[in-house]
């Protein structure tokens, strides 16, 4: 039962919080890298608060959705404390169970601690006055490239400002480095790179109020007909998650184009090829434009089904809105912070070993505040299933152009949603 308190009640609670987090046990739901990271931050957390008991259990990705809406769905019946939920899929949560999840507001959670995350991550867990989750990590993109295939080939990174420059530079690394790509993508279940370069240039599948679809607005088609050109010019090949780790692993790929999470796979899956590697900013549409996109991040979310509300916002508060909790993820995992003072943490200006004593959290997290919000809303599931099919017949040359490709795209997302194509 969800306890309602008086004002004066409320003030006592959020100042004797930590006292009222004393002890207890929390369970949280999470997937893969995440979990881990999750687990590395007990520790700490449990230096300031011995008597709570953290529980992660690394679930898989789609299984945390799934079970999460299920339990939701059964009123909450089966769910943890916590809850790890993609920013992608949260208005999935909030507009169908609004009430599964505590208004942090009413735990403490101030404006001014909202303000300790940039807008772009706080868009899709805040509804109305209600915030449902706090930022976790994020994916500003960055391009993570092989150095000695590059010099090689005399293509200094530097140089590489627009994705045009991109294509030409891949040509020339694969002509000097036989059996090696440019880059991969996943052309066959993910639209990354369109997503990427279409928040790069401020379009996205719907409009920042969620009440119109935009993806058919010229930045967004010239964002897939940059994807197109990439494909028709050679330098992408083809490659789902577990091939790019292998392709990265066996040296047949220079370049990889991700989220700023990423680091962590790498470093993590590729260790001998520590001191290879580099990072340089994501390429632009022009040479003077804007460099800047995220693609991927998660939140943590507190059940109203807790029996331990308090210890799992005291476990949030500390793991997400302290730099020690965040800067502990991004050492071990690479778990990219969304909290902005942690981008002036010492460890972010460090070199580090594996990419050649490059500052590389410095050059990518320099990013972070440049970063245009893209609003997902509850149908950003259903967008992404037609722009995985639309795309494929696009790149197969089943429309005569990008525009005529995304216009289609929108319709049929609108008799899917209902909502207006803008």
């Amino acid at each position: 039962m969800r306890t309602t308190l008086t004002c004066a009640a409320l003030l006592l609670a959020l100042g004797s919080g930590p006292a009222l987090a004393q002890s207890g046990e929390i369970t949280i739901w999470s997937w893969n890298i995440a979990a881990s990271s999750l687990k590395s931050t007990v520790e700490g957390f449990n230096k300031k608060y011995p008597d709570i008991k953290v529980t992660v259990q690394d679930l898989g990705n789609q299984p945390t959705y799934d079970k999460s809406i299920a339990g939701c769905a059964a009123g909450g019946v089966g769910l943890p404390d916590i809850v790890s939920i993609e920013n992608g899929e949260a208005e999935n949560y909030w507009s169908q169970f609004p009430d599964c999840f505590v208004d942090l507001h009413t735990l403490g959670y101030t404006a001014e601690d909202q303000k300790k995350f940039p807008d772009f991550k706080r868009t899709e867990l805040e509804v109305g006055d209600k915030a449902y989750a706090m930022p976790w990590d994020s994916g500003p993109v960055a391009v993570f490239f092989r150095r000695d295939f590059y010099e090689k080939a005399g293509v200094d990174p530097a140089s590489i400002k627009t994705w045009d420059d991109f294509i030409a530079a891949g040509k020339k690394i694969q002509e000097t480095n036989p059996g090696v790509t440019m880059t991969n993508a996943d052309f066959n279940g993910d639209t990354e790179f369109f997503r990427m370069i279409s928040n790069e240039q401020g379009c996205g599948y719907f409009a920042a109020d969620g009440q119109s679809i935009t993806v058919a607005e010229p930045k967004c088609v010239d964002a897939l007909t940059k994807v197109k050109e990439m494909k028709d010019a050679g330098i992408v090949s083809s490659a789902d998650w577990s091939t790019k780790i292998t392709n990265n692993t066996a040296g047949t790929v220079a370049s990889q184009v991700y989220g700023g999470w990423y680091e962590g796979t790498i470093r993590t899956e590729s260790p001998k090829e520590s001191g290879k590697w580099g990072v340089y900013p994501m390429p632009s549409l022009t040479a003077d434009g804007p460099r800047a996109a995220n693609l991927g991040g998660s939140s943590l979310a507190i059940t109203s089904a807790s029996k331990n509300k308090e210890a799992a916002y005291a476990y949030l508060k500390y793991t997400l809105g302290t730099n020690e909790g965040q800067i502990t993820m991004l050492k071990d995992f690479g778990l990219v912070p969304s909290l902005i003072s942690a981008l002036d943490d010492p460890y972010v200006a460090q070199g580090q070993p594996y990419w050649g004593g490059q500052a590389v959290w410095k050059d990518i997290l320099a990013t972070l505040p440049k970063v245009v919000p893209s609003r997902g809303t509850q149908f950003q599931s259903d967008a992404e299933i037609i722009l995985r099919a639309v795309q494929t017949k696009y790149l197969a040359n089943g429309y005569p152009d990008a525009k005529t490709a995304l216009d289609d795209a929108a319709k049929q997302i609108a008799a899917a949603t209902g909502l207006p194509v803008k």
